[in-house]
């Protein structure tokens, strides 16, 4: 029954053909059961584990490394090779493979956790009204209809109608649902409130809240799927998860990468048909394979095969870093998004506030000698912790509070007229609260104030444990004097009232809103002298001057009062709450944060903007908004702050307009949030959101980025890619930082992974055009794309951060990982690459004196070397020389160009190696590696290779040198000239220019 915020009781009752004395009969609940379902939120269809595995292998690139795998292996058997030669290359391949899927299964498997723990949120049992008896019974068996007891500390078990309530007040803590920072008081009265939104609906109790006041009874009209709790679960269910921006432009590289492969492989094939039937070949189709299995080498040498597990492991190494920073990361990818973050949607309560009621201010009269003079107090501490010191109107802190007689008589009402508890949780290291947030935060302010007549007390206290000192001068007060009887608060009177002995003195104290207590005052306690005076008019109107002023800081106010009564009085009534005397006005808040305002400002500063988005009413929000920096100079909040309501009424091009401007989205629901993320990633924003409630686990999930709070339930952790550890939005600024500087390390290792490859192409083209034998071997192709170039790629992943990094505005979403210029100068690096990888091979055979010494066109001719007469055996073509000083120049050539890499720019001598110890340890650890497989005989016969002389080293350096100077002089047209600017290609990026920045 959707509507039934809105129907009377009756029609309610009648709707479900319920008697509310007597319940559903046994017949009616199997019709309903039938009807509606049970109660229980539905299980999620797991993906079988087969198909997780086969979607790791649903990208492009994977797929024609598999096929090159394949190929390698049936084109080995069928030229006669067994054993280890023939597996090696398919099998290192299949093995990298099924490593990035590994880490693909396991990342969607964690995903599913977060449904499983919503369910954590339903109630156990209930006590069901059935037959005309009430009965205990497991929440799954409730079906739409029945009649149900709540009352307080009950976990509410389904969505219910308020039918009846059995005492005077009845309020309900549904945070998790709605954000809201204070409890809910809830009655019968039907609501007529035109799109109500959850906060409207006053008469419905939400499946998984709690009840923490009163008791009555309710009408079950929702069940599972139907609650509120159950469309948070199918939002979650629906919601695809989100590719990264970096995810994105690395698939879009695949795709390409992919059609520029089959080009050039296709093409080195087609060039070479006039050289399928050279006598060295056997037969035209034989020679047809040969030259198949050089383009299948060309496909591997293109394919950057280490690229997904360098990436994997630089955002491991950010996570490392983020942790130092209290951000916890679960998902590896949002490291990299944190970087172009556009728009953070923060979540009020508990992110940007601290979720804990606190007493800020105090108003108590000084003296009424010469007219009423007010005296106002400020009390720090925004926690439950009992941690905090009394400021009076001068910022002078007050050493002894308790000694000022008001502040004395407050501390004793506020521990005495209250029914909460503050304790410590040892586990947690925090101070948690049972009951009401604004009876704990007396608690607190009591705690604050301390006890008369000690002036060592601040001291003495803080000597306390924590488990002590949690409610050590509550406790004290509530040993001075004996509670004798309680006058509950309720909604006429708006006031709750306590009667207690001490000694030969009995004493009334209530507490209660600032209108309902003054009222019946007649006496005010003068905090000068601790004098009881006449309540003059005066006096009366100058406190409710300064009770107007604390709610236009929209602080919830309490008046608090005390009357003695005849020594022996066992009882009070109603009648009993008048003529009080007037303590003092207490005022208090969910405080923000301190660090807040700078994060905002750092916010601001990097072009990211942030949204308050939040279950609390308008004003309050708007309040902390100002509070915290978001509305700084600005007095007119129109076209920056709207209620959900507001913002569904305007029209669609007045909302997209109002989602380019908004600052504040209050009176929200959970659907409102995830409508919020859909909209502005429709306008091309990067959008991370922050949450803590199981109300916020949609719009995380939905969100670029998800960061869920420490403090936060389960369920919003479990929907989240990152969660921080202290709740402190602050540290959301710290991460971007981090995440910007980890997407510019990735960029650079990118760049040099790609330059790499492009050498091996041209290295691997070049040689097919000439003519001449094979240069590298696939599995030294596969050696050098996965060692040698991972480990200085990886070790890119520690350049140190830009000191203006979070000057700088978001990058572009659409922002291609190489583009225009870089292009050109990566690709002139690439050619050099190859181009000296070639020169090397020729080299040993031209001009090496340990080599045969031939022409270039004997070399070029070498397939007809059995036909002709040469003063050589043939078999030097065979000699494994050639390809090991080709090998050994690839390598020693990409470990300079890994030093070009320590800075896009800036040259060699401003930045030196020294700026980046691992990569420098990098490098020496490669070539230890490219040592032991040229001079261990097992490793040199499994890679074709063999050990070099001095002559040839001399060689390799002489031809790897020289890619450190072509970078320089790029480097320097870069920064020196306007050449960056004005070259253009006309694919200016790697990607299709479709899929460019948006």
């Amino acid at each position: 029954m959707e509507d039934a915020y809105a129907r009377s009781v009756s029609e309610v009752l009648d709707f479900f053909g319920v008697d509310p004395a007597k319940g559903l009969s046994d017949s009616q609940v199997d019709h309903h059961s039938r009807m509606f379902g049970r109660n229980v939120l539905p299980e999620e269809k797991r993906t079988p584990f087969w198909k997780l595995v086969l979607k790791q292998f649903d990208d492009l690139l994977v797929k024609i490394l598999i096929v090159a795998a394949i190929v390698s292996f049936v084109l080995a058997l069928a030229n006669g090779e067994t054993g280890l030669t023939a597996f090696l290359e398919p099998f290192v391949i299949l093995l990298i493979l099924a490593a990035n899927a590994a880490v693909g299964v396991i990342t969607e498997t964690n995903a599913e956790k977060a449904l499983e723990e919503l369910r954590a949120y339903q109630a156990n049992i209930a006590t069901v009204l059935r037959n005309g008896c009430f009965s205990i019974l497991p929440a799954s068996e409730l079906v739409p209809g029945d009649i149900v007891e709540v009352t307080v500390g009950c976990k509410l078990p389904a969505d219910l109608r308020v039918i009846e309530m059995s005492s005077n007040e009845f309020r309900v803590d549904q945070a998790i649902l709605t954000g809201e920072s204070c409890s809910v008081e809830k009655d019968v009265e039907c609501t007529s409130t035109t799109n109500a939104v959850y906060q409207d609906k006053k008469n419905i109790l939400f499946s998984g809240t709690d009840v923490v006041a009163g008791r009555g009874r309710a009408v079950v009209i929702g069940v599972g799927s139907n609650t509120a709790m159950g469309s948070i679960h199918d939002s979650m269910l629906h919601t695809d998860d989100e590719a990264t921006p970096l995810k994105k432009k690395l698939d879009e590289f695949g795709s390409f990468l992919a059609k520029v492969i089959a080009g050039i492989c296709v093409l080195v094939w087609v060039v070479n048909i006039g050289h399928f039937s050279d006598p060295s070949h056997g037969g035209f189709f034989k020679g047809a394979i040969h030259y198949f299995k050089i383009a299948v080498a060309l496909a591997v040498a293109a394919i950057p095969e280490g690229l997904p597990a360098v990436v994997t492991t630089c955002l491991a190494l950010g996570t490392k870093k983020m942790a130092r920073l209290n951000a916890i990361v679960r998902s590896l990818p949002s490291v990299e998004t944190l970087g172009c973050t556009t728009v953070i949607c923060s979540d009020k309560t508990g992110t940007l506030t601290t979720n804990m009621m606190s007493v800020s201010k105090i108003c108590v009269v000084q003296s009424a000698d010469h007219g009423p003079m007010i005296s106002e107090f400020n009390v720090s501490g925004t926690t439950y912790a009992p941690e905090g010191t009394v400021f009076d109107s001068n910022d002078q802190q007050l050493d002894c509070p308790a000694q000022s007689p008001c502040l004395h008589y407050l501390a004793m009402c506020s521990s005495l007229c209250n029914d909460s508890v503050l304790q410590y949780n040892p586990d947690k290291d925090s101070y948690e609260k049972i009951g009401e947030s604004t009876e704990v935060a007396l608690r607190v302010l009591a705690e604050k104030v301390g006890l008369p007549g000690f002036d060592s007390m601040p001291s003495a206290l803080n000597m306390l444990s924590k488990h002590e000192r949690a409610s050590y001068c509550n406790h004290y007060w509530e040993n001075q004097f004996k509670k004798v009887y309680v006058l509950e608060f309720t909604r006429d009177r708006k006031m709750m009232s306590v009667l207690c002995s001490h000694k030969q003195m009995d004493v009334m104290f209530s507490k209660g809103a600032p209108e309902s207590i003054i009222a019946r005052c007649t006496k005010l306690l003068c905090n000068s002298d601790g004098s009881v005076v006449p309540f003059t008019a005066a006096s009366r109107a100058e406190l409710e001057s300064r009770f107007a002023s604390f709610g236009d800081e929209t602080l919830r106010c309490l008046a608090l009062a005390f009357r003695t009564v005849p020594h022996g009085q066992q009882t009070i009534s109603y009648d009993n709450e008048n003529d009080l005397t007037f303590i003092g006005l207490v005022g208090m808040l969910d405080p923000p944060r301190k660090e807040v305002r700078d994060a905002m400002l750092a916010c601001m500063t990097a072009g990211i903007r942030v949204i308050v988005v939040t279950g609390d009413n308008k004003s309050t929000a708007e309040s902390i908004c100002k509070k915290i920096g978001a509305f700084d100079n600005l007095v007119d909040f129109s076209g920056l702050s709207y209620t959900a309501s507001e913002f569904e009424r305007l029209p669609a091009m007045q909302q997209t307009t109002a989602l380019q401007r908004m600052t504040l989205f209050s009176r929200v629901e959970p659907s409102h949030k995830r409508m919020l993320v859909e909209a502005l990633q429709n306008q091309n924003e990067v959008v991370a959101m922050t949450g803590d409630g199981v109300n916020d686990a949609p719009a995380l999930k939905k969100a670029d980025i998800g960061i869920a709070m420490g403090s936060g339930t389960a369920v919003a952790k479990s929907a989240s890619d990152m969660v921080l550890a202290d709740d402190n939005f602050a540290s959301i600024v710290a991460a971007v930082a981090e995440g910007r500087a980890i997407y510019n390390n990735t960029k650079q290792f990118i760049r040099y992974m790609i330059s790499s490859n492009i050498g091996e192409v041209v290295c691997i083209f070049v040689a097919a055009v000439l003519g001449i034998p094979d240069t590298l071997a696939p599995v030294q192709l596969l050696w050098v794309n996965l060692v040698t170039d991972g480990l200085p790629a990886t070790a890119i992943g520690f350049n140190k951060q830009d000191s203006d990094v979070m000057k700088a505005k978001p990058r572009k979403v659409g922002e291609a990982v190489v583009t225009g210029w870089l292009f050109f100068r990566y690709l002139v690096i690439g050619v050099y690459v190859g181009l000296a990888t070639v020169a090397g091979f020729i080299w040993w055979f031209i001009y090496s004196d340990g080599g045969p010494k031939l022409t270039y066109s004997e070399l070029m001719n070498f397939e007809t070397c059995a036909l002709r007469e040469t003063s050589y055996p043939c078999s030097i073509f065979e000699d494994r020389h050639p390809s090991t000083v080709a090998m050994t120049v690839l390598v020693v050539v990409e470990m300079f160009n890994a030093l070009n890499n320590l800075s896009e720019n800036q040259s060699l001598l401003v930045i030196t190696p020294r700026s980046n110890l691992w990569l420098v340890g990098s490098i020496i650890l490669t070539m230890v590696l490219h040592m032991l497989i040229l001079y261990v005989h097992p490793l040199a016969v499994l890679f074709s290779v063999t050990p070099l002389s001095w002559g040839e080293w001399t060689a390799v350096l002489y031809l790897s040198f020289p890619v450190i100077i072509i970078d320089e002089v790029l480097k320097f047209l870069s920064r020196n000239t306007g050449l960056r600017f004005r070259f253009r290609l006309r694919k200016m990026d790697l990607l299709p220019k479709d899929r460019r920045d948006r």
